[in-house]
């Protein structure tokens, strides 16, 4: 897996969102934030978390999508269970999956961070294949942004601790570490 120089994995399929911008001039990439979605919640494989990430989402498609109507959201990878990844926003832009969230002391995460999602939910588990991909491209990212460390991989959980859970109880940190550092 390989990533280019304007920050486009080679291996991804390539669904281009408008839900970006430019980070702020200067900023170094450190931070690599994972996350879970799955649209309506527990369900996988459907087409609705691409037709949020893309800005189509009907909101009347399913009750649970109320809240969701013209949300302007987007993450720069998205992993299916298959491990098949597609890619919303190139990792040198902003993408907008962090919302309002803190790590070390520097607000506004968006602008120096990646945002990686699992499709899952907290308590779901994730697929081997997911774990496989996450730990490709988390290698790449730390070839490509080597201000991303191991303390500096965190789910959203950190950065958000009274807003948001995931990835949950589900992801195994310990398995993950030890296959991206060993």
């Amino acid at each position: 897996m390989k990533i280019n120089s304007i920050g486009v994995v080679n291996t991804a399929i390539q669904r281009p969102s408008t839900h970006y911008d430019e980070r702020p001039q200067g900023t170094t990439i450190s931070l690599l934030v994972i996350h879970n979605i799955s649209l309506p919640a527990g369900q996988f494989d459907t087409p609705y978390v691409d037709d949020l990430f893309m800005g189509c989402l009907n909101s009347d498609a399913d009750p649970s999508f109320t809240d969701l109507k013209g949300v302007r959201v987007s993450a720069h990878c998205f992993i299916r269970r298959n491990g098949e990844v597609v890619q919303y926003v190139p990792f040198s832009k902003r993408a907008w999956h962090a919302g309002v969230s803190e790590f070390a002391g520097l607000s506004c995460c968006n602008d120096f961070s990646i945002g990686i999602e699992l499709e899952g939910t907290d308590t779901s588990g994730y697929t081997q294949a997911q774990y496989n991909t996450l730990q490709s491209i988390t290698k790449a990212l730390i070839n490509k942004y080597p201000a991303i460390t191991s303390s500096r991989i965190v789910g959203h959980c950190h950065i958000a601790p009274e807003r948001k859970t995931d990835p949950g109880e589900g992801f195994d940190w310990a398995q993950y570490f030890a296959a991206v550092f060993n």
